[in-house]
């Protein structure tokens, strides 16, 4: 196959799929091997920016997806249903961190970092597609094990986890040890409003 029909077929198995589609995948379809539809793939990729297309290609791992440009968002919208849009909240931003960066990790785990209950966090970044089970740690209770996603390498701009800036393990000792100064100071303040409340209830009997 000749290169031009090569990314024409390569074109058209991504816009038809809409999502991302392995690279052996692709290279079944263009029947080459997959060095060089990775190759041909990241030409096509040059050729979108240099045209300055709407579309692009991104690289998700070991795939490739083809998608809109995030400048022309505003355009989109006037036509389609809007697309959904992460808030993510400090505390969600900070549970996402752990998982992304101790994966597959436990709630268990998690929850001894932040010295909080995860619960809800976890949860919420499982609906938003952000992360997702892995299955289950063979120890007892079979606790389930999380990690990060394919939507979450999509949504930071980044090809893998291996892409993500390198964090020691001196900063995050401190970031727990500032977590649990929070906490005891919350639960400090929680047993002085508590104490406030109990002394008025006396005045007023």
């Amino acid at each position: 196959m000749e290169l031009k029909q090569a990314e024409a077929a390569i074109e058209a198995v991504l816009f038809t799929m809409g999502e991302s589609v392995e690279v052996s995948k692709l290279a079944a379809a263009i029947d080459h091997d997959e060095d060089t539809t990775r190759k041909i793939v990241h030409n096509m990729m040059d050729k979108y920016e240099a045209e300055d297309r709407g579309i692009k290609i991104i690289e998700l791992e070991n795939a490739f997806q083809l998608c809109t440009k995030q400048e022309y968002y505003e355009n989109l919208i006037k036509v389609a249903s809007q697309p959904r849009k992460y808030a993510l909240s400090d505390v969600l931003l900070e549970t996402l961190s752990i998982i992304a960066y101790k994966q597959p990790i436990t709630k268990m785990e998690i929850e001894k970092i932040r010295g909080v209950s995860s619960d809800h966090a976890v949860n919420k970044l499982v609906e938003f597609g952000l992360a997702k089970e892995l299955g289950r740690l063979d120890a007892p209770g079979r606790p389930m094990l999380f990690g990060t996603t394919e939507e979450f390498l999509r949504v930071f701009g980044v090809q893998s986890i291996d892409e993500l800036p390198v964090i020691s393990e001196d900063l995050v000792e401190q970031f727990k040890d500032e977590v649990e100064m929070e906490v005891e100071a919350d639960e400090r303040q929680a047993q002085e409003q508590a104490a406030d409340e109990s002394e008025q209830i006396t005045l007023d009997i």
